[in-house]
């Protein structure tokens, strides 16, 4: 079973680094209302002599993932200090009536593009090249940023997914914690790969007798496939936790469900829990097995 989370609030620091960006404006912290891409609106911020190629750092992660000689955990590593293309398109901010009644541009923003993952959550595409970016969307604008400082805009976005390059043969997902962790600059650890969590969520359930050993993997939601249907072991948008609990037999359906309820609350309020968790699927075995 797939267990729905409660939405999350920012950790301080993260709030904090927003409101000094300034909401809703760049990495660079200017507005996007009322940009224009004519002048020096058009220079792409601390990076005029960049090519628009995609991060070597970045590829060579993607080609571990694909050799398995790497897991999705160094992806995200080869992000943090990684140049990406945040697009930007032109957004009717108003409009007036022109000749002959017909509606003429009046004012136009610059709008970050965001998208809609399958389970509802916001995403922010973002590209590790200019062409990338282009095949995807023709009209859309790039700006160069710092992956960190895109993890931020996509906070003040409301977004909780950073998809990389969408439409190309590899297409990486960051799931909220490792968004944060891009936003704060620091590591990033799976929660499947997180001995303190696993400690953490034991000592929850040792409390409920039923439960004789629970187990963390990677959920059935980590891992994703290229264009061409080659299988990846990360990237994928979630479930990416994996909890199984080994139950003693003679439970009916209604106290198991009561058990799993009681848990996941009982997990839902430790801080590292709701840090580290950005999706969760529950397993259910008898403690024979």
């Amino acid at each position: 079973m797939v267990e729905e989370l409660p939405p999350r609030h920012l950790p301080g620091h993260i709030a904090a680094a927003l409101a000094g960006a300034g909401g809703q404006a760049d990495s660079a912290g200017r507005p996007w209302a009322g940009r224009s891409l004519a002048g020096e609106d058009a220079e792409i911020h601390n990076f005029q002599d960049d090519d628009g190629a995609a991060d070597a750092g970045y590829l060579a992660s993607i080609a571990g993932l694909l050799e398995g000689a790497c897991d999705e955990a160094a992806v995200v590593a080869s992000l943090a200090g990684a140049r990406i293309f945040v697009p930007i398109v032109a957004q009717l901010a108003e409009d007036a009536e022109g000749v002959d009644g017909l509606h003429a541009d009046k004012q136009a923003d610059m709008a970050l593009v965001t998208l809609k993952a399958p389970d509802g959550r916001t995403a922010l595409p973002v590209f590790t090249s200019a062409a990338s970016l282009a095949s995807w969307h023709p009209e859309a604008r790039p700006v160069a940023v710092y992956a960190a400082r895109a993890a931020l805009s996509a906070v003040a976005e409301g977004a909780e997914l950073l998809v990389i390059d969408p439409g190309s043969d590899v297409t990486f997902v960051v799931r909220r914690p490792a968004v944060w962790a891009l936003a704060k600059q620091q590591p990033w650890l799976p929660s499947y790969a997180d001995p303190d969590l696993a400690v953490a969520m034991c000592s929850a359930a040792a409390g409920t007798p039923a439960v004789r050993r629970l187990e963390i993997l990677p959920g059935s939601g980590v891992g994703s496939s290229t264009g061409r249907g080659i299988p990846v072991s990360g990237g994928g948008p979630g479930p990416e936790l994996r909890v199984v609990l080994y139950l003693d037999d003679g439970l009916d359906a209604t106290a198991v469900q009561g058990l799993v309820s009681g848990l996941h609350q009982t997990w839902a309020r430790n801080v590292l829990f709701g840090e580290c968790v950005d999706s969760i699927e529950v397993t259910l075995k008898r403690a024979a097995d």
